[in-house]
């Protein structure tokens, strides 16, 4: 197993770009299930869910070509079954379920894992997908479904969902009639997929609104589609020049959808500059306290959460962040407490009071967000620290090690 080592206390300068965004490239390769031809996606980054999702739609029969720049050919599609093995790691597998019944009339997926970071039920799509005419039973772990012809439905979702809204979007497509998601999920990603599935015909309108429409149509052309950057990266990269008093410029930075983030980011006191596809962040120990707040987009990511936290561990007074998406997601609270961090945790609330100095130390991820922020506090911290169980990383992060070390961080890859 592998392993991070930082020496930290450098401040990090310069220019760095970030990668395609993991969760618009999943969700617009398990679309290309949805026509037969030869599909053309680019701006992929190199990840290992990426690398999960590759091996899913080969299984199912899809024929795949390149990295960055993906060809992938779903003509000759001769399984409808993604197996326990392929979708136990990664929760964007359950993204094939929709296409495939839509195409097929009849799907078999494995209920999903991922990052155990709480609960993310799929009774959501099953409810959604059953409205639009689709039979479904769970058996022995498996979803199966069956359809003769999916057809258009008033869907009201409880709570915006990424997943269900893609799933719900994507089977719509060849639904007969009009399907319309109410409570639909705002994320720039659901943007993305949709103009991904405009590319191939797709008739939606609504998209980045809380009401979506989609008018079926009888057939889709293949997709032609370059992904859009991942704002979770660039934050992530933006806050790496924050924590170390740098100055660091993220290019291909998609600021139109970061504003909860570039917010906060200057009401702790960061100077940033942006402009249509680049952020410059500047930093010094003035760094002040805030309360933040997940919630869906457009309000603060909860992806982000615990990377702002490790950069609040460094501010002036006491800032409180509340999570309101997942449960267990202030896992990564015991390992930056071993780091010298001061955080107590009150139900759904992180209570940090920052400190004058992190301390190298050994620490350990417990998910993907978490390892982004361990590796950051080590980026500020004095002394050695090692980052295990990466793997985690791995799947979200392209090459972060050596886009951080461009910009000076003492850091590289062990192993244990």
């Amino acid at each position: 197993m592998e392993c991070i080592v930082i020496n930290g206390g450098r401040p990090l300068q310069g220019l760095v770009a970030a990668s395609g965004a993991k969760n618009s490239a999943l969700a617009v390769m398990a679309a290309t299930l949805l026509c037969s031809g030869e599909h053309r996606i680019s701006g992929v980054p190199e990840l290992c869910d990426i690398s999960t999702m590759k091996r899913l739609l080969e299984h199912l029969g899809v024929r795949i070509t390149g990295s960055a720049d993906l060809r992938l050919d779903a003509t000759h599609i001769d399984i409808v079954d993604a197996p326990y093995e392929l979708v136990k790691t990664m929760r964007a597998s359950f993204l094939v379920l929709g296409p495939l019944l839509a195409r097929f009339g009849n799907a078999r997926v494995s209920l999903p894992g991922g990052c155990a970071i709480g609960l993310r039920p799929v009774d959501i799509h099953i409810k959604a997908l059953e409205a639009m005419g689709a039979h479904i039973s769970i058996e022995n772990g498996y979803v199966n479904a069956f359809c003769e012809r999916m057809r258009g439905a008033r869907i009201l979702f409880d709570m915006p969902t990424v997943g269900g809204t893609e799933n719900i979007m994507m089977a719509a497509c060849l639904a007969d009639g009009v399907t319309v998601i109410e409570n639909a999920a705002r994320e720039p990603e659901i943007i993305d997929l949709a103009a991904a599935l405009r590319s191939a015909g797709a008739l939606i309108t609504g998209d980045g609104t809380g009401t979506i429409t989609i008018e079926g149509v009888r057939q889709l052309a293949p997709i032609v589609h370059t992904v859009m950057p991942d704002r979770i990266e660039a934050g992530t990269l933006l806050i790496a020049g924050a924590i170390t008093e740098g100055d660091v410029t993220v290019e291909n930075c998609p600021v139109a959808y970061m504003g909860a983030t570039l917010e906060k980011l200057r009401d702790i006191g960061c100077i940033i500059d942006e402009s249509e596809n680049c952020a410059r962040i500047r930093a010094d120990r003035g760094l002040k306290p805030v309360e933040v707040t997940t919630s869906p987009y457009p309000g603060f990511p909860t992806d982000m959460q615990a990377q702002l936290m490790s950069l609040l561990t460094l501010a002036g007074g006491t800032s409180l962040i509340r999570e309101t998406i997942f449960e267990n997601r202030f896992i990564h609270v015991a390992e930056l407490d071993r780091m010298g961090a001061r955080i107590r945790v009150e139900r759904d609330c992180a209570v940090v009071t920052g400190v004058e100095q992190l301390e190298g130390a050994r620490v350990m991820a417990s998910d993907l967000r978490a390892s982004a922020s361990l590796i950051l506090a080590g980026l500020a911290a004095r002394g050695t620290t090692v980052v295990s169980r990466i793997y985690h990383l791995d799947r979200g992060y392209e090459a972060l090690e050596e886009k951080l070390r461009r910009l000076g961080a003492d850091i590289r890859r062990e192993q244990e």
